[in-house]
């Protein structure tokens, strides 16, 4: 079976934990290297639960630390959601693991560089590392086949009424993400919120492995929905769509992000009917097969260790 080389780009966190497991253990795919960004909690943090998560699972993914901040703006962090370590809830064991001695944009660029086919890039904290390549790298997007996100939202938002967090941490990033002419999937909050662990499947994971004793551990202190209602599984879409398409609605449009405004900053403006009559930039997720998504994931996480 031919596999999907991708490099993912997250914000540790723990949807994100989730995300990495199925971006390590779905057959499909080959996790070429793993970036952090400040999103979730800071870059020091998401880089070290990224490589926490690599020596648990021991895997030898390299992991390279990126942006601290974004672009123009201070950061807003979501621990609140995650915990103030942003992977709350699990005692990870000491190991003497470090990132790359580069940032993840150069790492990413060498990367691309040295394969002999396109790699997908898979963003799923705030876009500023991939913003940072595109701007010192221009000529990297001839190597990227395409950037699969989670961020935005065609509708209202989770961190303020209009705008996603991802894209609101780092609206300036996203906006020349968007303009840079990539291919470029959109799995928003339309789907992400729909994405559900049911209360069921929660409680039997830890008897499936050891990596189902880690997340529940996490989940208990994850705060994007409860463990009696079910789980929110936001970032495990980007990957769900490139494992499993058919799961989705897709719409191409043409999506505009908004960097103006006290109470707008941060929108993901999607133009599902063609009203700005502009060259669609994005397939946006729009609907998402619930059930055949909760399948997918209990295939995939019963193949980690």
């Amino acid at each position: 079976m031919s596999r999907t080389p991708i490099i993912l780009d997250t914000d540790p966190g723990i949807d994100d934990a989730v995300a990495i497991a199925a971006a390590l253990f779905a057959p499909q795919l080959d996790l070429k290297l793993l970036t952090t960004v400040a999103g979730n909690v800071s870059v020091e943090k998401t880089t070290r639960n990224a490589l926490q998560l690599m020596h648990f699972w021991h895997k030898d993914i390299p992991v390279a630390q990126g942006a601290a901040t974004p672009l123009v703006r201070k950061l807003r962090d979501a621990a609140y959601v995650h915990g103030e370590s942003g992977m709350e809830g699990y005692a990870f064991v000491d190991h003497q693991r470090q990132p790359l001695d580069k940032p993840a944009s150069q790492a990413i660029y060498e990367c691309l560089n040295a394969s002999p086919e396109a790699i997908t890039l898979v963003a799923i904290g705030p876009l500023t590392n991939i913003a940072l390549l595109l701007t010192q790298y221009p000529q990297c997007k001839a190597k990227i086949k395409r950037l699969v996100i989670m961020g935005g939202s065609a509708g209202r938002g989770n961190f303020t009424p209009n705008a996603e967090f991802n894209i609101a941490i780092d609206p300036e990033a996203a906006a020349r993400v968007f303009e840079s002419g990539l291919e470029i999937v959109m799995c928003g909050l339309d789907v992400t919120n729909k994405a559900m662990l049911s209360p069921a499947y929660l409680e039997q994971l830890p008897s499936l492995n050891q990596t189902g004793k880690m997340l529940h551990a996490l989940f208990s202190h994850y705060r994007s929905g409860s463990m009696v209602t079910g789980l929110r599984m936001h970032d495990l879409c980007a990957i769900a769509w490139l494992v499993k398409p058919e799961l989705f609605v897709v719409k191409p449009c043409f999506v505009a992000v908004e960097i103006h405004g006290e109470f707008t900053s941060g929108t993901t403006v999607v133009d599902i009917e063609g009203r700005f009559e502009r060259q669609p930039n994005a397939q946006v997720a729009l609907d998402l097969d619930v059930d055949g998504f909760q399948a997918w994931v209990a295939q995939v996480l019963a193949l980690a260790p």
